[in-house]
Formats: structure tokens, C-alpha cells, sequence
């Protein structure tokens, strides 16, 4: 039997009651884990793949309850991202010395984001590259500076946006429109005839499991040895505008960075942008030789 025809637990029967049985799986010790990985690996045993499965579907959960906002039954976001947690299992390679929970969060998150685009009813918003980033990254790029108002941007804060995540300003303002519809609400109802919200169904996420929280430690120290790899790819230039525009709390301004350079406002924001661009091709070059992630 494959991994991805394993049974597991699914929230259909309720989300609160599925919260509260995976809970009862224990975690797997580094050790425990690498054993039942190498009894999968070498004799496809489906019951240690199972036990590898259970025990990280509380991590599913916790990744699945980030992807809330988007209006979609959050038991169905949860049952996606567990067949991406089945086929981290599956393709799980011990020996490279990651634990499984960092390897499987790029599994779950793809699976999520997959299953949202194909489901979301504004899916003609495109399915470039660039406009998956804008679809998963325009709400925490507007909280970031505080762009919060209600309706159209202000154009400063399209600009802003526009540059920070590499795409033209009218994809920010239509992406933008898009996710302000009524789609994207946590209020709506459940059905046509229930008086229950979505929010009411949403798990109090304030207590950090502990698989997220080892898998997320895992995972920041393996992007800045990635981002640390992917820099050496660039100019000095493109490294110091980068940096300066992209990495710093406090960025340098388009208009200090012409100055410095003697070029204009525009030239600078196309360095950055093809820096930023060559930046994420080198990364995902050194993740997938890592075998973190498939091409």
C-alpha cells in the first residue's frame, strides 16, 4: 500500500474533535524517527510511514490555520496539506540529516497553496509565479506598513508593494480588489442556512506546538544558510541595493541609492528587481540540491 493510500485521520467528522485526537499521537525522537524513515525506505513499511504521518499532523494543523483568511473550509485546507505531509513521507530521505517536520513544511505549504488556487472562485487572478507570491504575500506585505484601510490602496503603499514583491503596481491593485471581495471573508457564513462563521470554526493557534516550533527553528537557520549561498550569485551592486532595499528593518530610499550610484530612481529599482529575481533562482537551486524541495 503507497503512503499516499494510507488511512488517516481526516476533519470531516469535525474540527474540533479532529483537533483534539491528534493531539494524542506522541512526537518522534530524532532517533525513533530516522529508524522508522529507514524501515519505509528499505522495506516500505507501511506502518512506520504511518506513525510518521500521525505524529506530525498536529505540524499539518498549525501550518493549515496560516492559510485561514482565504474563505476556504479550514478542515478542507488541513486534509490537503496531510496528502503533502504523505508525500514529504513518501520521498523522505534520512541520511541528509534534516528532521522530517523541516523537510515536510515545504510539502504541506505547496499542497495548501495549490489546493487554494485551483479552489478559489477569483482563480483567473493568473498562475504565474509572480502572482502566487502576490496572492500569499500581499496581506502580510500591506500589515508590514501598515496598510490597512478598507478598499484601494494608497499609491505610495502600491509602490511600496509593488517593488517589495517584484510585480507592476496595477497586479497589486487588482490582487488587492481581489482579496478584499467578499470571498475572502472569515464572517461568511458556513451554509445558506447555518448561522456559524468560519472564524467560529478556527482553532485558538496562540500555543506553538512543538513540532512547529522545532520545525520552524530548523527551518530559519536552513534559509539564511540558503540566503547566505544564493548572495554569492550577485555584483556587489546587486548585493548592496538588495541588502539595503530588501534586508534592512529600515530600507534605503530609491532616490540615496541613485545618488550613491549617479543612476536614476528607475535604473536602481531594475538592479533590485533582477537581483531579487537571480537571488530566488539561486535559492531554489541550492534547496532543491539539498533535496529540500522538488523542482
Amino acid at each position: 500500500m503507497a503512503v499516499n493510500q494510507l488511512s488517516v485521520m481526516s476533519p470531516d467528522g469535525g474540527l474540533s474533535r479532529y483537533l483534539t485526537e491528534i493531539r494524542k499521537f506522541p512526537m518522534l525522537a530524532k532517533d525513533q524517527e530516522f529508524m522508522l524513515a529507514q524501515r519505509w525506505k528499505e522495506h516500505q513499511d507501511t506502518e512506520a510511514a504511518h506513525q510518521m504521518v500521525t505524529s506530525h499532523l498536529r505540524l499539518v494543523a498549525k501550518i493549515a490555520m496560516g492559510y485561514r483568511g482565504y474563505g476556504l473550509p479550514i478542515g478542507e485546507v488541513i486534509s490537503e496539506g496531510n496528502v503533502g505531509l504523505m508525500q514529504a513521507v513518501k520521498k523522505f530521505e534520512p541520511d541528509k540529516g534534516f528532521r522530517l517536520a523541516t523537510y515536510a513544511m515545504w510539502w504541506i505549504r505547496a499542497s495548501i497553496q495549490e489546493y487554494i488556487l485551483r479552489s478559489w472562485s477569483l482563480v483567473k487572478m493568473g498562475t504565474t509565479a509572480a502572482q502566487k507570491k502576490l496572492f500569499f504575500n500581499l496581506r502580510k506585505a500591506k500589515s508590514e506598513i501598515s496598510a490597512l484601510e478598507e478598499g484601494d490602496l494608497h499609491p505610495d503603499h502600491v509602490k511600496q508593494i509593488a517593488t517589495k514583491l517584484g510585480v507592476l503596481d496595477e497586479e497589486v491593485v487588482s490582487m488587492n480588489r481581489r482579496l478584499s471581495g467578499p470571498d475572502s471573508s472569515l464572517n461568511a457564513p458556513l451554509r445558506s442556512d447555518s448561522e456559524s462563521e468560519w472564524q467560529d470554526w478556527l482553532q485558538d493557534d496562540t500555543q506553538v506546538s512543538q513540532e512547529s516550533a522545532l520545525a520552524d527553528s530548523e527551518e530559519k537557520t536552513i534559509r539564511m544558510s540558503l540566503l547566505e549561498e544564493a548572495m554569492q550569485e550577485l555584483s556587489d551592486r546587486e548585493r548592496h541595493i538588495l541588502t539595503e532595499r530588501r534586508l534592512k528593518d529600515d530600507p534605503t530610499t530609491l532616490e540615496e541609492l541613485a545618488s550613491q550610484y549617479g543612476v536614476s530612481r528607475e535604473r536602481v529599482r531594475q538592479i533590485e528587481v533582477r537581483a531579487f529575481e537571480k537571488l530566488q533562482k539561486a535559492m531554489r537551486t541550492a534547496a532543491e540540491e539539498r533535496h529540500l524541495m522538488d523542482a
